[in-house]
């Protein structure tokens, strides 16, 4: 088991995707900002079943830094309830999670 998480978020665009990616690594809460998309997203939204396109974004960071993370992406993203949830990373290579290590900053 590591120190370090995948933190998964939905965006409603390519473009508020990049914002939220932008704003987290530049500020050192993740080392990394992987945007993948289109996804179309089926889902339960106040008692309806809803269907629409979305982007996923990943972030590399630690799991010190997934509350922080968390806050970033509530504070920047267009939904009242972003999908943002943390995967821990059980193993990797050495050398990259060093790599996450060194290019985020624990407040």
């Amino acid at each position: 088991m590591t120190d370090h998480c995948l933190v998964y978020v939905t965006a409603s665009s390519h473009e508020e995707a990049m914002k939220i990616g932008r704003a987290v690594v530049a500020a050192r809460a993740a080392a990394c900002a992987n945007i993948l998309g289109p996804i179309a997203s089926v889902y339960w939204w106040q008692g309806k079943l809803e269907e629409g396109g979305e982007v996923a974004l990943l972030l590399k960071t630690r799991t010190a830094l997934v509350e922080r993370v968390v806050a970033m992406v509530r504070a920047e993203h267009s939904s009242v309830c972003p999908c943002v949830v943390a995967m821990s990373i059980n193993a990797g290579n050495p050398a990259f999670l060093n790599w996450i290590e060194t290019e985020t900053t624990i407040p």
